[in-house]
């Protein structure tokens, strides 16, 4: 890969942590124009434009572009899980699951906390919990084990609930 171009994706990301986004996603974008296919700059384009533009279509498009040049770049996923979260694209995030199942670099942990997550925001507490006991299994950071273990919990009382 072109030294230049990592040089500047660092750079990119640099500005991303200092706050000065129209810094990084000129320099994400210049890094685009030279090499199309340049994933990290893709995924970090998206994350821009879904947190600090609130483009959501042009985040997607980064997002997918990031992952149909290379699947096994397991940021995007995360990345476009929460996406479609916040719209609220059910049928897409279940599909992005089976998809994220696949790859080997992705937390599968991650994967099954997401989808739960997707089922409890429609109030199908019963598969939140099946997905947040499988996230449980396959987890290996105690923080994390902690979340889903309280996941759990707050479907449970949800459930409790009888409204």
């Amino acid at each position: 890969m072109n030294s230049h171009l990592e040089d500047t994706y660092l750079e990119a990301e640099e500005a991303i942590r200092n706050s000065n986004y129209p810094h990084a996603k000129h320099l994400l974008e210049s890094i685009i124009m030279e090499e199309p296919n340049f994933v990290p700059a893709h995924n970090s384009l998206g994350w821009l434009y879904r947190t600090q533009l609130d483009d959501y279509k042009r985040a997607e498009n980064h997002f997918l572009t990031a992952l149909n040049t290379d699947r096994y770049y397991p940021h995007t996923y995360n990345n476009l899980f929460v996406l479609y979260t916040n719209l609220e694209d059910w049928t897409k995030i279940k599909q992005l699951g089976q998809r994220a199942l696949t790859i080997p670099l992705v937390d599968k942990a991650l994967v099954f906390y997401r989808l739960g997550i997707a089922e409890e925001y429609q109030l199908n507490f019963e598969e939140a919990i099946k997905y947040y006991k499988k996230a449980i299994q396959r987890c290996l950071n105690f923080e994390s084990l902690e979340d889903y273990k309280k996941a759990i919990t707050n479907c449970e009382y949800k459930l409790s609930l009888n409204i």
